[in-house]
């Protein structure tokens, strides 16, 4: 069975794959344009399967909420090189995915992955994209938040994404400052009550021991490293960190500024340079 450019350009449009690897997938099928898919699907597998030990530390972080912002997701879809990573075809696949897990509302990365899309499951989906990228591709992040509020960020780039959530609704420049603040200055928790208490035990031994062994009065050492814990609260913690706009107020003021009741409920941040 013979096919036409018309064909090639008709399997290229279906299957993303490169105008070679679809012309050499209808010869090989006799012009049989079901076939010829199949071949295009089966190769992306084959090359997910030779590549499965290399490492996908290229890619994008992609953050969106739903239209009334009361739930959003982060999403990172890895491949290798950045080259792949800046395609304009391979964000929208990684925006695709992500607007799935809006419309679904999932809470887990596996959940995230059986969604069908077009007919076949997202990870089905990922596995096949492989043989259009012709890298290893990986779906290997999904964190969401639902709260009265959720407020998204991507750093330019697609890089770095951050999410965090209110109590309730917050102005717009106030959500976006505090998703830039988290992208800024990595915070690991939201407040001190946020944070393990063996951390916290952990931290304060060690300050202990650090003024201990500095030759620092017995009876001055306890107070010495609780002010070291405190200032570990303001390194560590969002709603403790001095605000990057203005460090002479914590973010906690900076909401109370905007908002007496405001405060954040949760946060997330994936940077793909960490």
């Amino acid at each position: 069975m013979s096919f036409t450019t018309a064909d090639v350009v008709k399997l290229r449009k279906v299957s993303g794959a490169g105008m070679m690897d679809c012309k050499n997938a209808l010869k090989d099928a006799e012009g049989d344009f079901e076939r010829a898919l199949e071949i295009i699907r089966e190769k992306g597998k084959l090359i997910a399967n030779k590549r499965a030990d290399r490492d996908a530390a290229e890619g994008v972080a992609l953050a969106k909420v739903t239209g009334d912002a009361k739930y959003g997701a982060i999403v990172v879809l890895n491949c290798e090189t950045d080259f792949v990573a800046k395609n304009e075809s391979y964000v929208a696949f990684a925006e695709k995915i992500l607007d799935a897990a809006l419309e679904n509302k999932v809470e887990s990365l596996e959940a995230l992955k059986a969604i069908e899309l077009d007919g076949k499951s997202i990870e089905s989906l990922v596995t096949e994209q492989t043989g259009v990228t012709g890298e290893k591709l990986d779906l290997s992040y999904f964190k969401c938040l639902a709260d009265e509020a959720v407020v998204p960020y991507i750093h330019p780039g697609n890089k770095l994404a951050t999410l965090v959530s209110f109590n309730k609704t917050a102005q717009e420049q106030v959500g976006k400052d505090v998703a830039m603040q988290i992208a800024a200055m990595a915070p690991v928790a939201v407040d001190e009550d946020s944070i393990p208490q063996a951390e916290i035990d952990k931290e304060l031994a060690f300050a202990t021991e650090k003024y201990r062994n500095e030759g620092k009065p017995e009876a001055m050492i306890e107070k010495i490293a609780l002010g070291s814990l405190n200032k570990w609260y303001k390194d560590v913690t969002l709603l403790n960190q001095a605000y990057v706009k203005d460090n002479k107020m914590s973010i906690k003021d900076f909401l109370k500024q905007s908002d007496a009741e405001l405060t954040v409920t949760a946060f997330d941040r994936y940077s793909l340079n960490a």
